[in-house]
């Protein structure tokens, strides 16, 4: 965002951003980091080799706003002042959320691909595995990257059968949801895919607490509220998810906690100088960077139309995109729209799972990320 309001006449302009991390990831490869696929090491980079070069950096977090003062208050004091502000602080990843899983995680075959600090150790936990049950995990609630939790389980299905240990192996997938997916087109696919892979799916499955000494995993059934029991050899988990606890507590807030913004301008529906976009938003989408890639030119061109004086003239129509990794060398492309209506990109069936979708999502996709999206090109 800030790289796009520095670009022409608003350069002149004070952009600054408040962030308080010495470096930037991108998480989306952290899938095949986990798959043995990419090198942990390729994700990250120094904060300030991003940061827009017309931009200001205030290396601090927020801590509250004060709409009314148009006023921010940084953790270590700082009173900050805009004329017009623009939130995306993400999501907030609650390890704490599963009894037992602080603990465990990183140890005892209990691993995780939603941390740079374990996603190594899924490969390890992986490359591994001589066989047992194997259990992945999609909790209820909003998490980054929808498709992710059954990405990692493809993979490891995929490596167990190349190390030919898959017939010593039960592969099962447990997910809160009632269905593999929201989208019919890409959720008839999957299900051949599952079927294929003789992948067990547990639906409306909630994991609440692992006893990683027992290599136990207890989930509550969301249709019938029953709790039960499941046996591991190794376990995946994708933790709890929720809007981050300053923005949760603030005025900013809807019920749920997210930042409260009219889903088509991503104005605030109250406070007419502040915008969000990205994960911590209100917004009825899939939380990923492709989503955040189409939200941020609207937001950008909205608030250059604010400062003007006028109406927001930009709108978004809740598309998101996920690259679904079926296998190594294979992807279904999904994107979609506010409405679950594919709005594909390539004049293909993207439905179909793809060498050259997976060569996109492998090598093109961290290019337009690192070289467009953060430079305000894409």
């Amino acid at each position: 965002m800030a790289a796009r309001l520095c670009k022409g006449w608003f350069n002149k302009a004070d952009v600054a951003i408040i962030e308080p991390s010495d470096k930037h990831y991108y998480q989306p490869l952290w899938t095949l980091v986990g798959g043995g696929v990419a090198r942990r090491e390729e994700t990250q980079r120094d904060e300030a080799s991003v940061i827009p070069r017309n931009a200001t950096w205030i290396r601090s977090a927020v801590d509250e706003f004060h709409p009314e003062e148009n006023l921010v208050i940084t953790q270590d004091g700082q009173k900050i002042s805009y004329d017009f502000l623009v939130v995306a602080a993400g999501i907030q990843v609650n390890w704490d959320g599963i009894k037992g899983l602080k603990n465990a995680i990183g140890t005892h075959e209990v691993c995780s691909n939603y941390a740079f600090r374990y996603v190594n150790y899924t490969w390890e936990t992986i490359r591994s595995f001589q066989g047992g049950t194997a259990l992945f995990t999609h909790p209820t609630g909003a998490i980054k990257c929808g498709g992710a939790p059954q990405k990692i389980c493809y993979l490891a299905e995929d490596h167990f059968r190349r190390r030919g240990v898959r017939d010593r192996c039960k592969v099962t997938f447990a997910i809160a949801k009632p269905k593999i997916f929201d989208v019919d087109k890409y959720a008839k696919t999957l299900e051949k895919i599952v079927a294929r892979k003789q992948i067990d799916v547990l639906f409306n499955h909630d994991l609440v607490e692992i006893r990683a000494e027992e290599k136990l995993a207890v989930f509550r059934q969301l249709d019938t509220n029953n709790e039960v029991t499941v046996e591991y050899d190794m376990i995946h988990v994708t933790p709890p998810m929720s809007a981050p606890a300053f923005i949760a507590k603030s005025p900013l807030a809807d019920a749920a906690g997210w930042v409260d913004v009219d889903k088509h301008t991503l104005r605030h529906s109250r406070f007419e100088n502040i915008f969000a976009l990205g994960d911590c938003s209100n917004l009825p989408t899939s939380k990923t960077g492709a989503a955040i890639r189409k939200q941020a030119p609207v937001v950008a061109r909205n608030v250059k139309a604010a400062i003007r004086g006028q109406l927001p003239p930009a709108k978004y129509d809740g598309y998101t995109s996920c690259p679904l990794v079926t296998g190594y060398g294979k992807l279904v492309l999904a994107e979609f729209d506010y409405d679950k209506h594919p709005s594909e990109t390539f004049p293909f069936d993207q439905s179909k799972e793809r060498w050259s979708m997976y060569l996109l999502k492998r090598y093109g996709l961290p290019l337009m990320y690192w070289y467009g999206m953060l430079k305000g090109r894409l």
